[in-house]
């Protein structure tokens, strides 16, 4: 039998990280994977969960999703309803943490950053997630502070995903899993949790801040460059939604290029840059504008103030 996944606080980020597991376990019980190929984290797509040796163990067979409103409650019940599968069977709760927690093995902690110290303090909540795996996917909150409110026996590991994956196109950052005798089974059933909703990586916390800048904000970034593209091609006479498309797919088409091939991004400039072509003279406009200096500074900027916010608030 798979484990219980607990989702507390089981908001945007909760519903599309619980959306995409039952989703990938639905395709992989279709499609019958049976083994996962070589440096998946590099080269799949991200929208089927490998399926591993402990098939059994690192897959959850049962969810239970917590909320603190009914109204909350009913929406998720419809939703989940509406997956079909396994979605069916998803617990709605309100208010019942506790419990649901002590009936889990592995807890996805998706609350608003500021409510976690509540959540996590609620009275009995130590004792149920002692010897548990507590995965926390709050911004600014790290494993030391989640450590702190927790007993030493509950497994602390600390995940980034971005908001593309609603779409399970996500890119998320999981902290270095920290050794323990069930060390390669925790990773395994975070590695499927995450993979389900697209791409994830497995990097020390001392990255995160970077990893906020990047593929945190990354999407805001992108969407700056998308909009710029898209409002140069209307001013050379295209219709605004035509331009838009053509834009969005390109950029879309182009990274999955980059990640399905490994091939670097000079290497597919270099080869659609032709002698005293349109091409080379876009990207010397480009060079013109420092373009390419601007958007390396702003991922430094916005790490920098990555890593102020999890400090405490000077008075």
């Amino acid at each position: 039998m798979g484990y219980t996944l607990c989702i507390l606080g089981c908001g945007t980020m909760g519903i599309a990280v619980t959306s995409g597991v039952i989703a990938s376990l639905g395709s992989s019980a279709a499609s019958g994977v049976r083994h996962a190929p070589e440096k998946w984290e590099s080269h799949t797509p991200g929208t089927i969960t490998p399926a591993v040796q402990h098939a059994d163990e690192s897959q959850p067979s049962r969810f239970i999703a917590c909320v603190s409103r009914h109204e909350s409650a009913t929406r998720l019940r419809g939703l989940f309803f509406s997956l079909g599968g396994l979605g069916a069977s998803v617990e709605v709760r309100v208010g019942d943490n506790v419990r649901a927690v002590q009936e889990s093995q592995v807890v996805l902690l998706c609350c608003k950053p500021q409510l976690a110290h509540i959540i996590l303090g609620e009275q009995g909540m130590k004792e149920a997630l002692n010897q548990k795996l507590l995965v926390s996917i709050l911004a600014g909150v790290t494993s030391q502070q989640l450590s702190e409110m927790v007993n030493p026996g509950t497994r602390v590991v600390r995940a980034m995903p971005n908001t593309p994956c609603k779409i399970r196109e996500g890119m998320t950052v999981v902290q270095s899993i920290p050794d323990s005798p069930t060390q390669e089974l925790d990773r395994q059933i975070i590695l499927n949790i995450f993979s389900s909703i697209g791409r994830c990586r497995f990097l020390d916390e001392k990255h995160f801040d970077a990893c906020t800048a990047l593929s945190g904000s990354g999407p805001a970034f992108a969407c700056i460059f998308l909009e710029a593209m898209a409002d140069g091609g209307v001013m050379m006479g295209l219709p605004r939604a035509e331009a838009l498309e053509l834009a969005a797919q390109t950029l879309q088409g182009t990274a999955r290029m980059t990640l399905q091939t490994n091939t670097h991004p000079a290497q597919l400039k270099d080869a659609v840059t032709t002698p005293g072509g349109c091409t080379i003279a876009g990207l010397l406009a480009m060079e013109d504008g420092r373009v390419r200096s601007t958007i390396a500074r702003a991922i430094q900027i916005a790490t920098e103030r990555a890593s102020e916010l999890g400090k405490p608030v000077r008075q």
